[in-house]
């Protein structure tokens, strides 16, 4: 199987063009490929197929073999692969996700993508669409026992479950033992990814996520955009934000008259490759 490595800030995917290739049993093969020591090494798989409804189509899958809704740093990856390895000549593209069609523009450089924009749509606050089980919908700044702590959370969906908490230090967080007591909780029926924020201004914000299905990573799209609207809810920040992530930064700006979420961020090439299944 024919591969590319890609990151956007240090959230990393094997890339598939199932244009040309075909992954029979991509579960398994997200969970092989993914493995540091005995695989490629990645936060998942992301296949890029053809579509009927939109350019292409992003499938992903996390790490541990299941299957994601929607990945901000990965379609941004997808936009990059698509074009920089000849598939569109477009600098404004449509892609199919199972959380619906994303638009994405690019800002080429000496024939390369450098900088992709996302409309990562809108934001979800009801409770059951989330899906979260609360007596009270939206959750903004409400109090939910977990583990052997009661956190004040905030709940958003950008076509995946975020749980946002805030914290006062977010580097000393022992988030290995917080995050899968997030990811479980029973309040989250399909599990939710974890982000955990430290507001250091009106328009700058720090976090660290854990995302259901693959542990701490280095960065998360959509959970960037969860905390830029839960920032804003709760009365932090401005409406567009730089979030600060362990792999680096994303400009996020949420533009509450239309209620669209919109992610600018970078995109890159590790490397290719070949591997046997």
């Amino acid at each position: 199987m024919k591969f590319t490595k890609m990151q956007g800030i240090g959230n990393d995917y094997v890339y598939v063009n199932c244009l040309e290739e075909r992954v029979e049993h991509p579960s398994e093969t997200a969970i092989k490929v993914s493995d540091r020591h005995f695989g490629i090494g990645s936060d998942g798989l992301i296949l890029i197929k053809p579509s009927e409804k939109a350019d292409f189509e992003m499938e992903m899958y996390n790490a541990d073999g299941s299957q994601g809704a929607m990945c901000g740093n990965g379609i941004r990856c997808v936009a990059k692969y698509v074009y920089d390895y000849g598939l569109t000549k477009k600098t404004q593209i449509s892609v199919d996700t199972k959380s619906g069609i994303k638009y994405l523009d690019l800002t080429v450089k000496d024939g390369k993508a450098v900088e992709i924009r996302v409309n990562m749509g809108r934001p979800i606050l009801e409770a059951e669409k989330i899906p979260m089980k609360y007596p009270q919908s939206p959750v903004i700044a409400k109090p939910l026992n977990v583990g052997e702590n009661i956190y004040e959370v905030t709940a958003v969906s950008m076509g995946n479950p975020h749980a946002v908490v805030f914290v006062e230090d977010v580097q000393n967080l022992d988030i290995e033992k917080v995050g899968p007591d997030f990811e479980k909780h029973q309040a989250f029926p399909e599990s939710v990814n974890t982000e955990f924020v430290r507001v250091l201004d009106r328009k700058t914000v720090e976090m660290r996520v854990w995302e259901r299905g693959s542990g701490e990573t280095l960065a998360c799209g959509t959970g960037a955009c969860a905390v830029a609207v839960a920032c804003a809810l709760n009365g932090y920040t401005e409406d567009a934000v730089t979030v600060k992530l362990l792999g680096g930064d994303l400009k996020i700006a949420w533009d509450r008259e239309d209620n669209l979420v919109y992610m600018t961020g970078p995109a890159q090439v590790v490397f290719d490759g070949e591997i046997r299944l």
